[in-house]
């Protein structure tokens, strides 16, 4: 069974979505073990102790630089001994001594279809705003591996949703999490811990 961490900073929808999906048998393989947040007052905190889930808040303000904050989550990492680190909101660019030591072990979800409209500043509303402005005509999420680049990661799974006329960067985010995020994540968590994605080349290929 994995042990299975989740690095949080605010209201942990896709938290929620994976304890849901744990409680209901879609996670196989694997157990959330602790919920860690950079932020004390995220309501993820309280989420993951509804649900009888260790906590910890490593306040990402009481760092200097991201590299010392980096290796303060890589020492609770490895005291946790994470087998699999899921990244939920987590509003942190990790450095590359967790990255490199986690290498294809961090998952992270992106709101919209990688390689568009990610990268650094690409977050939040503000994605759903840059595809909504550039006029696509589907959008949606991509689940992917974590490394140096901010979603550069080999991607594990995509789904999509169209773009609507009336869309509005808030409804087009609820939309996307609805229909691709809270189904993809606890999916890729699944397959993870199933030992079902395999590497090559850098790319993610699951095998079903």
């Amino acid at each position: 069974m994995k042990n299975i961490i989740i690095l949080v900073s605010g209201g942990g929808t896709n938290l929620q979505a994976l304890i849901d999906a744990e409680k209901s048998g879609g996670i196989q393989g694997g157990k959330i073990t602790c919920v860690i947040s950079s932020n004390p007052d995220a309501y993820a905190l309280e989420r993951a102790k509804n649900n009888g889930i260790k906590t910890r808040v490593i306040p990402r303000k009481d760092y200097t630089d991201s590299v010392s904050y980096s290796h303060e989550i890589l020492a609770a990492l490895n005291e946790e001994k994470a087998d699999l680190v899921v990244l939920a909101g987590f509003m942190t660019i990790l450095d590359q001594c967790v990255t490199k030591a986690y290498a294809y072990k961090i998952i992270n979800v992106h709101p919209a279809l990688i390689p568009s409209f990610c990268g650094e500043g690409f977050y939040g509303l503000k994605v759903h705003k840059a595809a909504l402005d550039y006029g696509v005509k589907v959008s949606g999420a991509t689940i992917h591996f974590v490394n140096e680049k901010a979603d550069a990661g080999a991607v594990i799974l995509q789904g999509t949703v169209d773009i609507k006329p009336d869309d509005t960067p808030e409804v087009l985010q609820r939309r996307i999490m609805e229909n691709v995020e809270w189904k993809l994540l606890p999916k890729a968590v699944s397959l993870f811990c199933q030992d079902k994605i395999e590497i090559r080349d850098g790319k993610a290929y699951v095998r079903e």
